[in-house]
């Protein structure tokens, strides 16, 4: 049971990790430009789902016939968490036990489920529970950045790849209208004021508030 946990464990963390390369991978070169004679991903996602939401307040969800947009199709969750299980599974072969591969399967179901949850709220808010936490904050301002800069912070769930690839980026090059709200922070230049910032200060008919 001892050897069984441990490997389990192993290969959860270890396809945490995974999962961050391989969804910036996925993001970077299959739904931002085809993949030779593939080009389903593209065209959900960078001619559709990016041409309805911008950074801008189009960031959040305006029309409701746009919503089907946001997630991926039923079907992709199995058969990404399919293809990510394949090394996975093999390890599992050559060390003789299938531990490491159930550790695997829990950590990319778990992370494509946090993935779709995460981007769901993102671009349509609805003050849930998780929107409340910093943490959500924070790769909110991740996510809004790379509806701004596509070639940068492909990672929704876990930066790591985008950190160790070269691909953060944690404030905006240049002054924009970003999209603004309670669980949207400031991404822009740190001498610029955003319109955010200024209604914080603000409060209208008393001036600048204390």
């Amino acid at each position: 049971m001892v050897h069984f946990l441990f490997w389990s464990v192993l290969g959860f963390g270890l396809a945490v990790v995974y999962a961050s390369f391989f969804e910036w991978l996925l993001h970077r070169f299959v739904m931002h430009r085809p993949l030779g004679s593939f080009v389903y991903a593209f065209r959900a996602h960078t001619l559709t789902h990016h041409r309805i939401f911008k950074a801008d307040h189009s960031y959040h969800l305006h029309d409701a016939k746009d919503a089907h947009t946001i997630p991926m199709a039923w079907w992709n969750g199995p058969a990404l968490i399919v293809l990510m299980l394949l090394p996975f599974i093999g390890a599992g072969w050559a060390l003789g036990s299938s531990a490491v591969t159930w550790g695997a399967l829990l950590a990319f179901s778990a992370y494509y489920s946090v993935y779709e949850t995460l981007h769901w709220c993102m671009h349509q808010p609805g003050g849930r529970s998780v929107e409340r936490t910093g943490l959500f904050f924070r790769l909110n301002g991740h996510h809004l950045l790379h509806h701004r800069y596509m070639r940068k912070n492909f990672n929704v769930v876990l930066p790591l790849a985008d950190l160790c690839l070269g691909t953060l980026l944690l404030r905006s090059k240049v002054g924009f209208a970003q999209a603004n709200g309670s669980t949207v922070p400031d991404v822009q230049p740190r001498n610029i004021i955003s319109s955010a910032a200024i209604e914080k200060r603000y409060i209208p008919g008393r001036g600048e508030a204390a």
